[in-house]
């Protein structure tokens, strides 16, 4: 058991020091390394597993709604990356630029894509002609460039993956319904496959995406009690299609711009699941996205009959879950160890005891819980507890989140909240920007939405007193 303390004291407590406690775990458990380039990540077997099921099951979402996979290039030339002002001026501090192609300087600088709405443009103003051809409903998954100044591994790296979906539509009642009906689709698998609750609403002016006529977003509440902005969805109208000359004629025979969404999901996923349900001993995942649902160890492996029966229980149980069996020569104690590390839902033990009374324990790693079952009863229970799993760590979230939403009517309120409870914070704003800028000012705390389910806190601002228009949440953010 010294082995297992020793383990378990290298990871930094959360409640002594969040991002340390982060940055172990992600060591750690195994899901990343460091590479030589400033900000970028080497994604391990393990962290890459966990984002292959993330990314297959958000695919097949997509699929269901009718999108398909495509992939633009990489580069984008300057002059396209231009021909949308807003959009430019929004991303100019992050764009990392390509000069030279081997030892020759380009004539035209490229730039390495942050995001890909200017190639999807250009490609949409050729393929585009009728209104037969509407919608276009594509996405990719890719990898992006952004040339942050602080980073952390999935939270925010200089490069990472994500999937960008870029639609075409005939109307900016489709455009704006597939923006809604994209966002809706986010918040569910965040619930659904992450266990992780969402608050569902529109960006302000200030935080929007440059370029779109409006964003929305899904947003999670850390354990820490900061926000992460978890998925956007944005409705870009006709701006993009009139800078790029995309039209199409209609039913009328008349000529029209088509009006055009994109939405996107990043591996800072990854970091949201860290973040919302990990402690101290490590990572606890969500059965959904768990690589490993099921670790079997084996106690006293080296009796005899002991990795016989293991393995067999191993082949009844990869019918019903994703399954492995360690039967390294490891002790069991520095084995439940690793396995708690990496965020195993379920542990299966099984030793000579076990099996001389047809059972083996079986362990959560969300609760800790114990259960003795009979063999016979094992494929029903792991199914169940899998189950169980998923539905308590979302319920644990959500708990974990009401608790730590707070209202404010003032700003003397409000700047206490902040400082003293982290988390979120609802108010009410007069959607004046220079009282967004001032309560970031002095407090720290950013507007992370207008939900949808709006609430009459108060009828003034908090920050000026005047009539209040909109309840914002509001709080510190990664």
């Amino acid at each position: 058991m010294a082995k297992k303390g020793k383990l378990v004291e290298a990871i930094t407590s959360m409640n002594e020091d969040f991002a340390q406690w982060y940055t172990d775990v992600v060591k750690k458990a195994e899901l990343v390394d460091y590479s030589s380039v400033r900000g970028c990540m080497v994604i391990k077997p393990y962290g890459y597993a966990i984002w292959e099921l993330l990314q297959r099951q958000l695919d097949d979402r997509f699929k269901e709604t009718g999108h398909e996979n495509v992939y633009m290039p990489m580069f984008i030339p300057e002059s396209l990356l231009q021909r949308e002002k807003d959009h430019v001026e929004g991303f100019a501090p992050e764009v990392a630029w390509v000069t030279h192609g081997g030892t020759e300087k380009l004539t035209e600088k490229l730039c390495v894509r942050p995001t890909s709405e200017t190639l999807f443009c250009e490609h949409y103003s050729n393929e585009i002609q009728s209104y037969r051809d509407l919608p276009k409903l594509y996405n990719q998954w890719c990898s992006v460039v952004r040339w942050e100044k602080t980073t952390r591994p999935f939270l925010r790296s200089l490069e990472f993956l994500w999937q960008e979906g870029h639609t075409a539509h005939a109307t900016a009642e489709e455009a704006e319904e597939e923006t809604i009906k994209m966002l809706n689709l986010y918040a569910k698998f965040c619930e659904n496959v992450l266990a992780i609750p969402m608050i569902k609403g529109q960006k302000t002016e200030k935080e929007k995406f440059a370029g779109a006529k409006a964003t929305y977003t899904i947003e999670s509440l850390m354990h820490d009690g900061k926000a992460l902005q978890s998925g956007t969805s944005h409705n870009f109208g006709d701006g993009f299609a009139k800078a790029f000359d995309i039209t199409y004629t209609d039913k009328d025979n008349k000529l029209s711009y088509v009006h055009q969404t994109s939405w996107g999901m990043t591996t800072r996923l990854i970091g949201a699941i860290i973040m919302v349900h990990g402690d101290d001993n490590g990572l606890v995942l969500p059965p959904a996205v768990a690589p490993t649902q099921v670790m079997i160890v084996p106690i006293m492996q080296k009796k005899e009959g002991v990795l016989e029966k293991a393995n067999e229980v191993k082949e009844a149980l990869s019918k019903v879950a994703r399954v492995k069996l360690d039967d390294s020569d490891k002790s069991p104690g520095w084995k439940f160890s690793e396995h708690e590390m990496k965020g195993v839902p379920l542990r299966v033990e099984l030793g000579p005891k076990d099996i001389e009374k047809n059972q083996a324990v079986i362990v959560r790693r969300d609760t800790r819980e114990k259960y003795f079952v009979t063999l016979d009863e094992l494929e029903d229970k792991i199914v169940e507890l899998l189950e169980d799993v998923q539905k308590s760590m979302l319920e644990k979230a959500r708990i974990h989140r009401d608790e730590h939403t707070y209202t404010a009517t003032s700003m003397d309120e409000f700047a206490k909240t902040v400082q003293e409870t982290p988390g979120f914070v609802k108010a009410m704003w007069c959607g004046d920007r220079a009282c967004e800028d001032k309560i970031k000012e002095d407090t720290g705390a950013t507007s992370r939405c207008m939900p949808f389910e709006q609430e009459d806190i108060a009828d003034v601002c908090v920050c000026c007193g005047k009539p209040a228009k909109k309840m914002v949440y509001w709080g510190k953010a990664y």
